[in-house]
């Protein structure tokens, strides 16, 4: 308006009407106490006041522009400059390797990086922290993910048991059967909802069957040690299972063979389970933002390799 010195000019400029222009040059001579705009011959001429605000205007609206120009919102992500903080709650049902190899592949490719894990329990409202931005990501198995947040599907995994070597459903598969199944002594890790059955045991009820719990427990990388030395009965993916019978980890000396090896097995679990899908979940504050994009990208590309068999070294190169 103070360049066009018409209130009708400076509308058509501005694409608006010249009540609107109008109305606003009421407001801005109440913010400012000027007149801003007084009449002169059959135009309008602007007052001292008005002609000492152009320039800081100018200013306040290229820095506008810069800032929220697509070029601008478009600014790449540099890891390797980056001091992002990244908390990330998540089970480690997925693999025992891959929250260790996760943290190796983030700081290898961006040293800067800090990064906050925090265990997924029943305690551990992970919607309400994503919300509130406590949390950032959220990694873990469910069978229906909540439809408030982002997913995205990492990997899925075949259900089988895992018993010691000397478990009768060992040394006896073909006598394996559902109702021996059920009649066993169940060892489970601790839902991740407080009263939720958790994803095996909410399965099982949809088919209206019932396992014997004997165990519970939150620390779920500790249960294969249990099951080498006892009669109990692990229900979940075939590759966490695998890392302990393989040799790619170590338990207490005694739940090991006399030569040194873990005595457990991997049986075939006589309930048709749907496979064990695993995702990573964020909330709807994080999703366009290239930083985030970037980290949700090295979730996923650690989880893709540790499921065609990659190991990762302490130094988070692939081994």
């Amino acid at each position: 308006m103070v360049s066009e010195r018409s209130v009708s000019r400076a509308a058509v400029r501005l694409n608006s009407s010249q009540p609107v222009v109008s109305a606003q040059l009421k407001r801005l001579r109440a913010l400012t106490g000027d007149p801003l705009l007084v009449r002169s011959g059959r135009g309008l001429a602007p007052t001292d006041a008005a002609l000492g605000l152009l320039e800081p205007a100018a200013r306040l609206l290229r820095k506008a522009e810069l800032l929220f120009s697509p070029a601008q919102r478009r600014v790449p992500f540099v890891p390797a400059a980056s001091r992002l903080a990244v908390r990330i709650a998540a089970s480690d049902y997925l693999d025992p390797h891959f929250l260790p190899g996760l943290v190796a592949h983030l700081k290898a490719a961006a040293p800067g990086l800090e990064v906050e894990l925090h265990p997924l329990s029943a305690e551990f409202d992970y919607r309400r922290k994503l919300a509130a931005g406590e949390v950032d990501l959220v990694i873990g198995n469910w069978l229906q993910p909540p439809d408030e947040l982002h997913l995205g599907r990492l990997t899925s995994d075949e259900v089988v048991c895992l018993v010691a070597a000397d478990h009768p459903a060992a040394r006896q598969p073909r006598d394996w059967t559902l109702d021996r199944y059920l009649q066993a002594e169940h060892v489970a890790p601790t839902a991740l909802h407080a009263g939720a059955p958790g994803v095996i045991d909410e399965h099982l009820q949809a088919r209206g069957l019932r396992r014997h719990i004997a165990v519970r427990t939150a620390h779920f990388s500790l249960i294969p040690a249990m099951v080498a030395r006892t009669r109990l009965v692990l229900t979940t993916g075939r590759r966490f299972c695998e890392r302990f019978c393989n040799g790619d980890l170590d338990l207490p000396v005694r739940a090991r063979s006399p030569a040194g090896f873990v005595d457990l097995r991997i049986v075939n679990c006589p309930v048709d389970f749907p496979p064990m899908s695993y995702y990573q979940l964020w909330h709807d504050r994080t999703h366009a933002a290239p930083a985030w994009r970037w980290v949700r990208e090295q979730v996923r590309d650690v989880a893709r390799e540790l499921a065609g068999g990659v190991r990762f070294t302490a130094a988070g190169q692939i081994a």
